[in-house]
């Protein structure tokens, strides 16, 4: 049988570091500290076979939050799976975009503002809302059934109440009207061979692009169908591509917003996009 220390030196033979710990923590249900702590524990048959396991396909690059099944989001875990997108740090500029706004109640008059998650996927972005403003009233669309259902779970799992709708971006939320609209859209344009590489062959495709050749049009569909779904002085804030943010804010000046902004990310990279409707 392996110690710890032993299974680790070994699963670093194939994969990084910082994933055999994470891993082998996963295994245990421990954490990094304490396999530091632990060097000499040895483990079980059943351990090591799951470790290998995991150390295998982690080595053929199937991504570490779909084998650990979880992925830190804002401070809180998420379930993931291949159904949904893995939550990225950079959408945490979303976030406090969105808190920002919903801050001010977004419509002032509005004791409880309404904000709707478009494409939430595993809800990493509704739920999080849902958390940091528990005065707000959350949506959250997806075409997807699956995604849904991971969404549910977490809006679960973290005891905060996100209403839940199919369809594809506003197509479920006829007639209705909110103080903010979020989105995540997939952005990646159709040839990038971003797609075929790394973590992302494993991702849901169609959480990653639309098809289009400039990785736009789920945009344009968001920017577009705003004005019918947001009431007065409502805003609107989407995640875009590190290359985006000239056509981000041509698409929301065509659309009619005002106060435009766009805001980076920790690396300084244009992330956000959004405005207000007149």
């Amino acid at each position: 049988m392996h110690t710890v220390k032993a299974a680790l030196e070994e699963a670093m033979a194939t994969i990084e570091r910082v994933d055999a710990n994470v891993l082998m923590a996963h295994v245990l249900g421990v954490n990094r500290a304490w396999l530091a702590a632990n060097p000499m524990r040895v483990l079980t048959e059943s351990e090591d076979a799951k470790v290998d396991m995991l150390v295998a396909r982690r080595a053929l690059g199937q991504p570490v939050a779909y084998l650990v099944e979880k992925r830190e989001f804002y401070g809180r875990d998420f379930a993931v799976g291949p159904d949904v997108l893995i939550p990225r740090p950079e959408t945490e500029t979303l976030v406090e975009a969105a808190l920002a706004r919903l801050a001010k109640h977004v419509s002032s008059p509005m004791p409880r503002p309404s904000c709707v998650d478009l494409g939430t996927g595993s809800g990493a972005l509704a739920v999080t809302l849902a958390c940091e403003r528990p005065n707000a009233a959350l949506t959250a669309t997806d075409m997807s059934a699956a995604a849904l259902e991971v969404a549910r779970r977490n809006a679960e799992a973290h005891g905060c109440r996100v209403e839940l709708v199919q369809g594809s971006w506003y197509l479920p939320l006829a007639g209705r009207r909110f103080d903010m609209i979020v989105a995540n859209p997939p952005y990646v344009a159709a040839a990038d061979t971003h797609l075929s590489q790394g973590d992302l062959r494993f991702e849901p495709p169609g959480a990653l692009t639309d098809g289009s050749a400039d990785g736009l049009d789920s945009i344009r569909a968001v920017v577009a169908g705003a004005s019918d779904h947001l009431n007065a002085r409502g805003w609107l804030l989407f995640e875009h591509g590190y290359d985006q943010a000239a056509q981000a804010q041509a698409l929301l000046e065509a659309a009619g917003f005002r106060d435009i902004v766009s805001i980076p990310d920790l690396a300084g990279i244009p992330r956000v996009a959004g405005g207000k409707i007149t």
